[in-house]
């Protein structure tokens, strides 16, 4: 069921620091002190009040971190290494000292860190790695048109356990479920795939179709019943899991639970949409799109949940000056969400949920 594309949310309100940019829109700005030249503050300052007179505020920038590389590609609270060649880098990291996490990118110094374990195999780019909730399973993609499983034992040795086939294109995302050993991943081909173990292997059990054009990211909701996938057709689709003999008639195989689409987001993305997160605190879901916008959706309350509809809450039009690859809400202080571009930039924003929702 397609959400009302037509709502108008909430005004918003950004300031990416060292850009000299605002937006419009419920992201309010948290930033340390100290600023650039006298051009860029007042600048910031006459967007703040033009910002100002739009209204309510929902998301606050606290601050921005321009890295070395040429752009950031994806944005972890976990720290994952990741490379773009055929190899998966694990690495530790040490710091005397843990700074504040909303400032953590203030930190002058990096913490010393060392690669302990290289993961090798995949014949082209890794796009992307993730642990499963047990820490004991790491799931890798690449445009190999792999999905490979690896099991870590007490000792850091990793073990190749599975390597799947399933997809005829690029894989560009995998992510486990947040309770269970379920995976699911997302590809070039248009299609959602998941994945579980059956008798010492892992077995493809459910492809999800629907997506006119490459599925680019995927997050579960909390509970892990619902999937949602996005993609460079401009939509996003939520996907719900139906148990054997569930009460609402979904056919299923055998003990194979069935996954159906419930919920379409259309209208509100004029280009790809890069990445999407779930809040797992507050259930908001956050996307990065190729407009340079970060949008926010909330599910409206009284919705059926077999049909549940969305309200745009947030939406920062100019969250970037380049596309926006990927979001991340932090695991521990609701609202707290991280963003990265092609502009170099990895900014972080403060959500406040709207009332009534």
């Amino acid at each position: 069921m397609a959400a009302d594309a037509g709502m108008a949310p909430r005004p918003l309100r950004r300031a990416l620091l060292g850009s000299g940019r605002r937006p419009v829109g419920p992201l309010a700005p948290r930033r340390p002190p100290g600023g650039r030249d006298a051009g860029r503050a007042a600048e910031r300052r006459r967007t703040a009040q033009a910002g100002q007179q739009a209204g309510s505020r929902a998301f606050r920038d606290c601050h921005t971190r321009r890295p070395r590389a040429p752009y950031p590609v994806s944005a972890a609270w976990a720290l994952i290494g990741r490379d773009l060649d055929s190899r998966v880098l694990i690495g530790v990291a040490k710091c005397s000292s843990l700074p504040p996490p909303a400032l953590a990118c203030n930190a002058r110094s990096p913490p010393a860190s060392k690669c302990v374990t290289t993961l090798e195999g995949h014949e082209n780019e890794v796009k992307s790695v993730a642990w499963a909730p047990s820490g004991n399973l790491l799931a890798t993609c690449s445009r190999d048109k792999s999905v490979w499983v690896w099991e870590v034992d007490e000792e850091d040795e990793y073990e190749c356990v599975s390597v799947l086939n399933s997809h005829t294109q690029d894989v560009k995302h995998v992510v486990w479920h947040p309770s269970q050993e379920l995976l699911a991943s997302a590809s070039y081909d248009d299609t959602v795939k998941l994945y579980r173990e059956e008798e010492d292997d892992w077995v493809c059990c459910a492809t999800l179709e629907g997506h006119e054009s490459t599925v680019w990211s995927l997050a579960f909701d909390p509970s892990g019943q619902r999937l949602a996938s996005c993609s460079d057709d401009r939509t996003v689709r939520i996907w719900r899991q139906y148990l054997p003999g569930n009460e609402q008639g979904v056919a299923c195989s055998g003990s194979d639970p069935s996954w159906k689409c419930i919920c379409t987001l259309s209208g509100f993305h004029s280009r790809t949409i890069y990445d999407i997160a779930w809040c797992q605190l507050t259930g908001a879901l956050a996307t990065a799109c190729g407009d340079d916008a970060i949008r926010v959706f909330q599910e409206d309350p009284n919705s059926d949940p077999q049909q549940p509809t969305f309200s745009l809450t947030a939406h920062l039009h100019q969250a970037h000056s380049q596309d926006v690859n990927c979001v991340a809400w932090n695991p521990k202080e609701p609202g707290l969400l991280a963003s990265c571009s092609d502009d170099g930039e990895v900014a972080f924003w403060k959500y406040q949920r709207p009332e009534g929702l």
